[in-house]
């Protein structure tokens, strides 16, 4: 399956009140997961597809059990669940390394745009980069809310 699993550290700044992971870093470990699939997805390409431009146009997640601070990394297993012209959705599943099963902290899809830095317009996926994604599509994640 090309399902492909980054570990993140966790930061003692990540922490809320509450001595969970707030909802906000999420995003933050959902980032650093991203960018280490985009090296293996892209290869050498992965800083073009950057400089090139790539957006974040819409975040979704849904939290299913509180994080605590550790010393371990989580696991982000990431696929590829769509492809569109001039964009395309990354859907991440948050996890224990050593965890089997459906012990899952959260769920999430991002939808990244192409995006030309020079013009500030949204600009075609090339070829290449369109057949990189390809080989990285999956299923969705399953979402509570597109059940």
């Amino acid at each position: 399956m090309p399902i492909t699993t980054t570990l993140v550290p966790l930061r003692w700044s990540d922490m809320d009140a509450y001595g969970h992971v707030n909802n906000v870093q999420y995003l933050r470990l959902l980032e650093e997961a991203r960018i280490t699939a985009f090296a293996q997805w892209f290869g050498s390409g992965s800083e073009e597809m950057l400089q090139g431009g790539v957006i974040v146009a819409r975040q979704e997640i849904e939290y299913l059990r509180p994080l605590v601070y550790r010393l371990a990394p989580v696991r982000i297993d990431l696929r590829v669940s769509q492809i569109g012209g001039a964009s395309f959705e990354v859907g991440y599943e948050v996890r224990d390394p050593q965890d089997v099963g459906d012990a899952v902290y959260a769920r999430a899809e991002t939808t990244l745009a192409a995006f030309d830095l020079a013009t500030e317009r949204p600009r075609r996926l090339p070829q290449t980069e369109r057949d990189a994604l390809r080989t990285q599509l999956e299923a969705p994640v399953a979402l509570r809310g597109r059940r």
